[in-house]
């Protein structure tokens, strides 16, 4: 492997790859490893239980702490039924923007981050450069926990987490919790003519469905604290995206499945929310149980992601700050794995190029102008790490 690669041709390889979540992203983590190997390197991989995935990451330079963690996830969102220009895994120039699927969210931090490895070698940085390569960020975050924990466990401690998601290269210290409900309704099948003596899993799960839109409404109608402010909404979410379930329009549905999901403002913990929609749901269950006894509803935690919390005068912040100029409060209410850093110990913030607005759309695309004030503020961390501590 060529060893002095920019970070558009990394970016244009990573593209290459197409790491849906819903498959493999060993062909990219072999890649990335051969490209570290021959800068001399070592890598280490964290698996999936199946071990169909694998998050990666590696110390560049001297193991001492006081370094800076880069991180990124290699998975992206599935492009099916998108309408696309140019070919979604091949990157495409046009008009001073690189098109393809991740080229914002966010392949383009991660080969920013790889094509700093040789440089920070170079520059003799005195403190490490740390990389973090995650999986299945989009399905809830689920690959950063075991990766970061065993970077804890491994790495001399980094005194800041550089979480690239797309942020514009505005400096982000909040983001909301998230977490995802899977709740599956088993209703008593009859003719819906004798509708009562049945138990309809659907129409039992719109009373679920009813009650988040009554928990949107009461939380929009509350006025929001001066750091829950910061947020669009400033208020917590309840929302559910897909509904599947019932065998025909004469049969009282068996089957109601969905997913309840909550974005949590800070004043707000993913663990009460869970709390309040459990005793929802044991309420309409009941009500199901006195129909039929064989009814019932089962729940499950598909994910939880605690939120970035902000830090007055955090390493990471400071670092950010100082380097932007960017002084202004900045929160965002997606979920990321900037939270799940934070919970490990290490002080984390958002910043990389890009426009969230961008993410996940057909013909997803990065500007270039972006992309080089991103490759630039790794350079001024570079920069940082070279300095005396």
């Amino acid at each position: 492997m060529h060893k002095d690669l920019t970070a558009r041709e990394i970016l244009e390889k990573l593209i290459s790859f197409p790491t849906v979540s819903r498959d493999s992203n060993l062909a990219l983590v072999n890649w990335v490893e051969d490209y570290l190997a021959a800068h001399g390197v070592r890598a280490t991989r964290v698996y999936n239980d199946d071990g169909t995935k694998a998050a990666l990451y590696a110390n560049i330079g001297p193991e001492v702490e006081g370094g800076v963690v880069l991180s990124g996830h290699t998975d992206v969102v599935p492009v099916d039924g998108q309408a696309w220009d140019t070919d979604p895994f091949e990157l495409v120039e046009i008009d001073g923007r690189l098109y393809g699927r991740g080229t914002c969210d966010m392949k383009g931090f991660d080969a920013i981050a790889l094509a700093a490895v040789p440089k920070a070698l170079k520059a003799g940085v005195k403190r490490p450069l740390q990389i973090a390569l995650s999986y299945d960020e989009e399905v809830g975050c689920l690959g950063a926990p075991r990766m970061i924990a065993e970077m804890a466990a491994h790495l001399p401690k980094a005194a800041a987490a550089i979480i690239g998601e797309p942020s514009q290269m505005k400096v982000v210290n909040g983001h909301k919790g998230g977490i995802g409900i899977a709740t599956h309704l088993r209703g008593y099948e009859v003719h819906s003519s004798l509708m009562h003596t049945g138990v309809n899993a659907v129409m039992e799960g719109a009373k679920l469905i009813d009650w988040a839109n009554r928990m949107n409404a009461e939380n929009m109608a509350r006025a929001p604290g001066p750091i829950d402010a910061l947020f669009e909404p400033p208020w917590t979410t309840c929302h559910i995206g897909t509904i599947a379930g019932g065998t025909a329009d004469n049969i009282t549905a068996r089957d109601c499945h969905f997913v309840m999901a909550f974005r949590c403002i800070p004043s707000e913990s993913v663990e009460s929310w869970q709390a309040r929609y459990l005793e929802a749901v044991a309420e309409v269950e009941a009500g199901m149980r006195a129909v039929h006894p064989e009814a019932r509803i089962d729940t499950t935690v598909r994910f939880q992601v605690p939120g970035l919390q902000p830090e007055r005068d955090s390493a990471a912040e400071a670092l950010a700050r100082r380097i932007t100029g960017d002084n202004a409060p900045n929160a965002v209410s997606y979920a990321t794995e900037a939270g799940q850093f934070q919970e490990a110990g290490y002080s984390a913030v958002i910043i990389g190029p890009g426009n969230i607005a961008q993410a996940h759309q057909p013909n997803e695309w990065l500007s270039l102008a972006q992309f080089e004030a991103g490759i630039d503020f790794v350079d001024r961390i570079i920069e940082h790490l070279c300095e005396e501590a």
